[in-house]
């Protein structure tokens, strides 16, 4: 069973490579308010749609104090290339070896098409100013999960 986080656990730390191979930690963005998602795969259709609502409401959150840092197992390459097809102007972090999905419980079983497999477990969490989950939600949908998540922070 994969463990999952809960509000007012400390939120794991990190430092992986970004889509143009610089390391980004998460205690980079300690005094701030961040929004780490955890998605399947970059360029597939929920994801894209997903990381548009992020770009599409970026200014808003920033202006509410809120980062966003998306994270997949592709590789930089991909990312990349997704960054740059969709003008995604928020970091994208590679984890291949999955080790930090599993660690905030983002890799795992899931329902899938009815059937149990394993894999990405799409989540998103707010990480507050001192590193604290102030938020964890699991099997979250691609679609209108940023509108949502904007009502409930007011946003």
């Amino acid at each position: 069973m994969t463990t999952r986080l809960a509000p007012g656990d400390t939120a794991p730390d990190f430092t992986l490579t970004d889509a143009d191979g610089k390391r980004v930690s998460l205690a980079d963005h300690r005094g701030r308010r961040v929004i780490v998602y955890f998605y399947p795969a970059a360029s597939t259709p929920g994801c894209t749609k997903q990381a548009c609502d992020f770009r599409d409401n970026l200014a808003d959150l920033g202006d509410a104090g809120l980062d966003v840092i998306g994270v997949s197992p592709d590789k930089p390459e991909k990312l990349a290339k997704f960054r740059d097809a969709e003008g995604l102007t928020f970091p994208l972090l590679s984890d291949v070896d999955k080790e930090v999905l599993t660690a905030w419980g983002a890799f795992g079983e899931k329902q899938m098409y009815g059937k149990t497999v394993t894999g990405v477990i799409r989540s998103t969490f707010l990480v507050d100013a001192d590193g604290k989950i102030e938020q964890a939600l699991y099997n979250v949908r691609a679609t209108g999960h940023v509108a949502k998540l904007r009502r409930d922070l007011k946003v």
